[in-house]
């Protein structure tokens, strides 16, 4: 929960998270009920990933991290201010986003963090165990630039590319994308993280071609759609509370 004041005649009771992000003793008047985000003009979310992050095939605004800032953009006040930082390329394996992040140097102030990596890990054969140590360190960071609030991420599971034409339907890579997302899954569970499912959308891709880019491997602005009806109430819910 972010920061709540609650005032009474009699006595006054103080919850805190955490993580003290700003002082709201200075206020002058504290109306009960009233959160902290309805006082907060402009929200920044980070998106981290690879190619289902950058939105490969895509045009820009049809990406999932831009359709969930325009969404949740509708759902707030029109005079609230969304800013949207991708740190994704295609082909990056989660070694490849660690330096990028490193390299970027990202602020520690954004509101929402997402995490969507591993495919590269896999498609290009990649030893398990790094993918394991390095999504924990990618979790961690980007619990860093929620200002240490690990509630305000969400890891996104991997896409199977094995419903595309250019995966032809493979269960090898189908049983290897499971794994990833499982181990992510577990992991999420086991240090209370917000993990959200979205590859079983991209397994209809062979029977609906709409689901599926221009390339035959990438998902479409549908398919990011679809994901975005998944991570909205999640999200708004993460920054209202």
């Amino acid at each position: 929960m972010k920061k709540i004041v609650y005032l009474i005649v009699i006595c006054t009771t103080i919850n805190l998270s955490c993580t003290v992000e700003k002082s709201v003793f200075n206020q002058e008047e504290i109306q009960p009920n009233q959160s902290v985000f309805e006082n907060q003009d402009t929200y920044k979310i980070l998106a981290l990933g690879d190619s289902y992050t950058i939105g490969e095939s895509v045009c820009q605004s049809c990406r999932f991290p831009e359709q969930l800032k325009d969404n949740l953009k509708q759902e707030f006040e029109s005079s609230k201010e969304f800013k949207l930082k991708i740190i994704a390329r295609t082909g990056w394996t989660t070694s490849n986003l660690l330096t990028a992040i490193d390299t970027e140097k990202p602020s520690k102030d954004y509101d929402l963090v997402t995490l969507l990596i591993g495919v590269n890990n896999q498609y290009q054969g990649k030893p398990f165990n790094v993918y394991k140590k390095e999504f924990i360190q990618l979790t961690n960071k980007a619990i860093e630039c929620v200002k240490g609030n690990k509630k305000d991420i969400i890891i996104i599971s991997i896409p199977d590319y094995a419903y595309t034409p250019f995966g032809n339907g493979n269960q090898n890579v189908s049983k290897d994308i499971d794994r990833y997302n499982d181990f992510a899954k577990n992991y999420c569970g086991t240090n209370n993280l917000t993990y959200v499912n979205i590859t079983d959308i991209t397994r209809k891709g062979l029977q609906d071609s709409n689901l599926v880019a221009s390339d035959g491997l990438h998902p479409s602005k549908l398919a990011y759609s679809k994901f975005v009806e998944r991570l909205l109430p999640i999200a708004l819910d993460k920054l209202k509370n």
